[in-house]
Order: C-alpha cells, then structure tokens, then sequence
C-alpha cells in the first residue's frame, strides 16, 4: 500500500490488529456498504458473498469490529441494534416513530459540540450520542393524507 492509496478492507482488518477472514472482510464490506444493518441483514449480506457462515459468527465479529473502531453500533430505543460504517466523527441519529427508518445527522455548530455537557459530573468525555425521533417524510405525508 503506498501512502495515498485507501486501505483494502484486509489491511483495515490487520491493522486494528484482527485477523483478517473472508467472512470478516464480507461483513465489513456489508455494514459499510449497507444503511444502518441489524444482524439479520448484516447475515444474508455475508451469506450473499461468502457462502454459509452463522448468525454465532457475525455477533462475534461484530463484536470484534466494533471494539476496534471499525464500525459502530446504535441502539435506538425500542429497537435491535444496529450496525455502520460510519466511525470516528461524532455524528448523530434521526429514527422515524412510525416506520423505524434511521438517518444520519451531522453535528449541528462546530466541532462536536454535544461534547460539552451542562455538568460532566467528573466524567471526562469523549463521546455523545444523541437521537432524534420524529416521522420520515414518507410517514408524515402519510399522516397528512
């Protein structure tokens, strides 16, 4: 790899020191190529380009992914988990109450300015998350009709 090229999923892999597997580069693949994914779709992904793997086998290398920074998992209230590729810039969600649909939302001002809490109550922050809800253009105009 030279210095301006982008790193193949397998380097990604090795360089957040996992062992780099077909299954694990497909589900990575997957999540980043996919729109918020839970398990199931992350699965039927996988399965699509790798052939069988078990539903064992992506919990755990979802697991390892996320604990390396790869991906990201949210959990949306009233919701399974949900998984993507998205990492590393602070930003939020937006979840439809009617329909579940989940959107990205950037930080409104500045640089993450969730990160300044009214009390930290000693807390040295790194991270928000936040979580808009309200309905998605299709279900409002559902609403409205």
């Amino acid at each position: 790899m030279t210095a301006s090229s982008t790193p193949t999923t397998a380097e990604e892999l090795r360089g957040a020191g996992l062992r780099v597997t077909a299954a694990r580069v497909a589900l990575l693949d997957t999540v980043r190529e996919g729109d918020h994914l839970g398990v199931e779709a992350i699965a039927a992904g996988v399965r699509e380009r790798v052939g069988h793997v078990s539903l064992q086998a992506v919990y755990e290398a979802l697991h390892a992914l996320t604990a390396a920074g790869l991906v990201r998992r949210i959990e949306p209230a009233g919701s399974p988990a949900l998984y993507e590729g998205r990492v590393g810039d602070n930003h939020h969600h937006i979840v439809c109450r009617s329909c579940g649909a989940v959107a990205d939302v950037d930080c409104a001002v500045g640089h993450a300015p969730c990160l300044s809490a009214s009390d930290e109550h000693g807390f040295t922050i790194d991270e928000a998350e936040v979580i808009y809800w309200g309905l998605c253009p299709a279900c409002s105009t559902d609403i409205s009709s």
